[in-house]
């Protein structure tokens, strides 16, 4: 049933799951010790078919995955293949928290795509005064320095590139005819396309095992089974019941989250530069999200 406002069970839901959000990227970083990052995210896609397919068999949803979305369906999974590519890598290489605000300035992108490209989806001044919010605090914390050292261009460029491709995803769901699908079909294709160009692109980036021990299997499962199949899809329920500016706005949570865990777990720099790149993007998300 559609709800016109967040109540309890909503607000503890989207508290829970951009918590978890963040943990997945410290979980990814800490992972990528033992696996190289693409073959790594291969892996969960691989994984994570399995889980997304039961998932389908279990609601009764598994005739939404139709033969003639194979086209949309291969966009939109290599598009994700890209994204979470870059986003593995940019983990290798940068923070957990700059990362994150990078990252998660995706609302940015895909409201400058949707003005162009998608029906009522103009940029109005309330807007685009979020949009250049966002836009201040994601180059912020591209050109801000780490004093711990932890600060990579190339990784703060990679998470970039990684937004871009979260947007580019969110854009093909709602413009081709994958939108008919519904979102767990969507996330099917995402991970069924994904898989097999990961792991085929992973022998270019290195020895695809590092310094593999016993935990890093039991979070590669944690990866494909709670996030992907689990977290997901419980944030597409949560669009589904919820009003969908409400919910996009909770984005900003996760980088918040995802600093302090940084700083909690790896050491990494609560910075003065990178602490008002995320309060921008967050002012920036929720004007954009606004009606």
């Amino acid at each position: 049933m559609r709800k016109e406002r967040l109540d309890g069970v909503g607000l503890a839901a989207l508290i829970a799951v951009t918590f978890l959000l963040a943990v997945n990227q410290i979980v990814v970083k800490e992972v990528n010790h033992g696996l190289q990052p693409v073959f790594f995210a291969g892996l969960r896609s691989a994984l994570a078919v399995v889980f997304v397919f039961g998932w389908l068999k279990f609601r009764g949803l598994w005739g939404r995955v139709r033969w003639s979305d194979l086209g949309p369906g291969l966009a939109i999974g290599s598009v994700f293949a890209a994204e979470f590519l870059c986003l593995f890598m940019a983990l290798d290489l940068t923070a957990v928290g700059r990362a994150s605000v990078i990252f998660y300035s995706m609302p940015l992108w895909l409201a400058v795509a949707a003005h162009f490209w998608l029906p009522n989806e103009r940029i109005t001044p309330k807007r685009g005064i979020g949009l250049s919010l966002a836009f201040i605090g994601t180059a912020w914390a591209i050109l801000s320095k780490s004093p711990s050292g932890h600060a990579s261009i190339l990784g703060d460029m990679l998470a970039l590139v990684g937004a871009w491709g979260w947007a580019g995803t969110a854009f093909l769901a709602r413009k081709t005819r994958l939108r008919e699908a519904g979102p767990e079909a969507q996330l099917f294709w995402m991970v069924l396309i994904s898989g097999p160009i990961l792991l085929a692109a992973s022998p270019f980036f290195g020895p695809l095992i590092r310094d593999i021990q016993p935990v890093h299997w039991v979070w590669l499962v944690f990866q494909a089974g709670v996030i992907v199949a689990g977290v997901f899809i419980t944030w597409l329920w949560l669009l589904s019941i919820y009003p969908t500016s409400t919910v996009a706005s909770f984005s900003f949570l996760t980088p918040l989250f995802a600093i302090i865990l940084g700083y909690l777990i790896f050491g990494e720099a609560l910075s003065f530069g990178l602490m008002m790149a995320a309060g921008f993007v967050a002012a920036g998300i929720v004007l954009i999200n606004r009606r």
